[in-house]
């Protein structure tokens, strides 16, 4: 005979709070998608959450000062850490590009995992090419690039992925990885 199913809270040390980072162009909001949608979970494009004056100096092709990502990154980390909202996780695309973001990201929303997908310039300038609609010109790479930190061997939160295999590739492979960090099995049913 079957037993009803006990709805529990979630634990917190087993909720998904991810970040998919990279350069602009190198597909954080694919497989940011594609992480949520294969762990069951919600996902923003961190884009979004830029107040109007950063996306107007990055259309502008102005590179964006320490000063102004702050906030954006506050507004990050308090949609990483809502429990409430998110109670089985969240995943984010965001560029989290110098070590002071991720730890910044990592104070206020402890237990965030990285995705950061990593590649060489002319693939991810090819890729900005051939999209459209998107606000941040590929005469802006040249600045992410230089500001980019690749996180370091004790950032053990951070898992790289080079981006010249498939997205698909990506999104198994990381998803697989945060799974077995949360202590989820495959087959568990938070994990789908």
């Amino acid at each position: 005979m079957l037993q009803p199913m006990t709805t529990h809270p979630p634990d917190p040390a087993r909720r998904f709070a991810v970040v998919v980072m990279g350069v602009s162009g190198s597909g954080k909001s694919t497989v940011a998608a594609g992480i949520a949608a294969a762990l069951g979970i919600d996902f923003i494009d961190g884009d979004g959450l830029h107040p109007e004056q950063n996306v107007a100096r990055m259309r502008a092709g102005i590179p964006l000062q320490d000063a102004d990502r702050w906030p954006w990154l506050d507004r990050i980390g308090e949609c990483l850490a809502d429990a409430a909202r998110w109670p089985h996780g969240l995943v984010i695309a965001c560029s989290a590009l110098k070590r002071a973001y991720r730890d910044r990201l990592r104070a206020a929303a402890p237990g965030v995992r990285f995705v950061f997908l990593d590649g060489d310039a002319e693939l991810i300038g090819s890729r900005m090419a051939a999209r459209t609609g998107h606000y941040m010109p590929e005469a802006l790479l040249a600045s992410q690039l230089q500001t980019l930190e690749r996180p370091a061997a004790d950032e053990t939160d951070v898992q790289r992925h080079r981006i010249d295999v498939a997205a698909t590739e990506i999104i198994e492979r990381a998803s697989e990885a945060l799974r077995g960090e949360a202590g989820f099995g495959a087959s568990h049913p938070e994990a789908r």
